[in-house]
């Protein structure tokens, strides 16, 4: 299982239920990575998604008993969601969140592919610092520019980590 985030220098996630900072090629990334696997994702990250994404089947993990989303399978515990993924390959299973799912599901990840933008707008979502946990370490990193259309510069980097908890088991 990996987990899948773009985060900002805070590791902030997002703001009222959105993205903070969207960059197209993160975008494109996340698309290539996911295509023909499965996402797991909070209640709220699904209905963000405004429906389900072509290509990949999707669990989505909530407390409300009576949610029932077209194009998604329905958890009420991690339990559920660990049975309904058994027999997937662990490398076509993607945990993208939001911040409790992450937080439930990070420490069953493998790896984390982390988007890391050089921004510190407000948040109110966060991901584990990935940076601050003696199981996880930076794999690869891969700088990159965003040259917005309004004439502004984003650093970000593409980084692979990898839980070194789960390597030893």
């Amino acid at each position: 299982m990996k987990a899948i985030v773009a985060v900002c220098n805070d590791f902030g996630i997002g703001k009222d239920g959105a993205q903070t900072i969207v960059i197209p090629e993160d975008r494109r990334r996340f698309k290539t990575l996911t295509c023909g696997g499965v996402l797991i994702a909070g209640r709220k990250t699904f209905e963000a998604l405004q429906g389900p994404l072509p290509g990949r089947s999707h669990i989505v993990l909530t407390r409300n008993h009576n949610y029932a989303p077209q194009g998604a399978t329905v958890a009420h515990y991690v339990a559920d969601v660990l049975e309904a993924i058994e027999h997937v390959s662990p490398d076509k299973v993607f945990v993208i969140g939001g911040g409790d799912i992450y937080r439930l599901f990070l420490p069953l990840c493998d790896c984390a592919y982390v988007t890391k933008i050089d921004a510190a707008p407000p948040s109110d979502t966060f991901f584990p610092d990935l940076d601050n946990m003696s199981d996880w370490s930076v794999e690869s990193r891969e700088s990159k520019l965003w040259y917005t259309d309004k004439g502004i510069t984003i650093r970000y980097s593409f980084d692979l980590y990898k839980n070194n908890a789960t390597i030893a088991k």
